[in-house]
């Protein structure tokens, strides 16, 4: 086998407000990325990932590149809306999570451009005779979904995930902390509903109760209130109530403010009392944004889903249900539940942002993380700025 390419299909292409600046291999669910899972699952290293042609330079630190050209035989394509179970798998010529092909050994040398409608089924790409073996894991079937199976995926990863890193048991049972982590007196670990796991590097600050179950990820700073059943990447800080939330990493949440059932990307910064609504006044299932129209998600609990670079203003107040697109920053009022990519203002019509100063913005922010806005990210986001989409009014059968 000749490495791991993901592939984004329509669906995934449609995983708004993320699919503009990130390939779907590159989303967290549950403990880890998605690319993280499968690698584990089989042994490999990623090789490649196919989606958008907006996304071709796409460059962020241990990712993958966009295929070019030809996909080689006996290399391993991923849907990329599967999450794999952290359990080894065994060699096969096609996986199958929940009676569905997640993934396949291609049989064949296959052109980049055959996949390039998100139309191609992957079964037919493997040997029609070929050994199948049945997996475990979750699909996505739409945005939401991350946050939908938090739970559950969390419960199932954190012991999985800290016997293989060889994370230490707490004082606490299901508690565990890797070796480089820091966690200080007067720290209260609830792990009634699920394990904790602290990772290396971490920093978890004094009079913080975390609830289980919950990753603190590599780097990353927490303190000082309650933070619940989330996923939290590296580089992160987040202070203030946070529950049932992904944060993708090297995000911001650093003040008081309640941030729930929520999806922050890359680079998202949070004002101080930014605050989010997970719950309808009706008890009702919430509604939310997509490009093919507004959904009816089956979900009580539904936050906010902040794109890549995402920035709001002190005391910003969001509805359940909205979605912000990569590069909006939206200050002094509560915004509708669909602001476009690179918007800028307190409410419609919106400005946008200059590339320029937006590119300029970034390579500061993320050079205080010392993470280089390279050539070629600066290229991606520019034709992500270019392919933006808009927001339309129309709903969905």
């Amino acid at each position: 086998m000749n490495g791991i390419y993901f592939y984004d299909d329509a669906a995934a292409r449609g995983f708004e407000p993320f699919a503009l600046t990130r390939p779907g291999c590159e989303l967290r669910a549950g403990a880890l990325l998605v690319r993280e899972r499968w690698e584990f699952a089989l042994g490999l290293k990623s090789a490649g990932f196919l989606s958008g042609e907006h996304l071709e330079n796409f460059d962020e630190p241990g990712a993958p590149n966009s295929a070019f050209r030809t996909v080689p035989a006996g290399a391993v394509v991923v849907n990329a809306r599967c999450a794999a179970g952290l359990t080894r798998l065994l060699p096969a010529d096609a996986w199958a999570v929940e009676d569905q092909v997640a993934a396949v050994t291609l049989a064949r040398p296959v052109d980049v451009a055959e996949f390039a409608s998100g139309k191609i089924k992957l079964e037919g790409l493997a040997r029609a005779d070929g050994r199948r073996v049945e997996a475990t894991g979750m699909w996505i079937g739409n945005v939401w979904d991350y946050i939908r199976s938090l739970q559950t995926m969390l419960v199932e990863d954190v012991p999985l995930l800290a016997a293989r890193n060889g994370a230490r048991a707490g004082g606490t049972t299901g508690v565990y902390v890797e070796e480089g982590a820091t966690v200080e007196s007067h720290v209260f670990f609830d792990t009634s509903n699920g394990p904790v796991l602290v990772r290396k590097g971490a920093t978890v600050q004094a009079f913080t109760r975390i609830v289980g179950p919950c990753v603190v990820g590599n780097d990353t700073v927490v303190g000082t209130d309650r933070i619940s059943g989330s996923s939290i990447g590296e580089a992160c800080r987040v202070h203030g109530e946070l529950s049932a939330s992904i944060l993708l990493g090297h995000s911001n949440k650093s003040h008081d403010g309640f941030v729930g059932h929520s999806y922050l990307g890359r680079w998202v910064n949070l004002g101080a009392g930014t605050t989010t609504s997970n719950l309808k006044n009706t008890y009702g299932s919430v509604g939310l944004w997509t490009p093919r129209g507004e959904k009816d998600t089956g979900q009580q609990f539904l936050g906010t889903f902040f794109g890549d670079h995402a920035k709001t203003g002190i005391g910003t107040q969001l509805n359940t249900g909205t979605v912000i697109g990569a590069g909006a920053n939206i200050y002094n009022h509560m915004p509708e539940k669909a602001v476009p990519p690179f918007a800028w203002g307190d409410g419609r019509p919106y400005d946008a942002w200059k590339l320029p100063k937006f590119l300029e913005v970034a390579r500061h922010v993320m050079g205080r993380r010392r993470v280089e806005l390279s050539d070629r990210h600066v290229r991606q986001l520019s034709a992500a700025y270019k392919a933006r989409w808009k927001v339309t009014r129309k709903r969905s059968k």
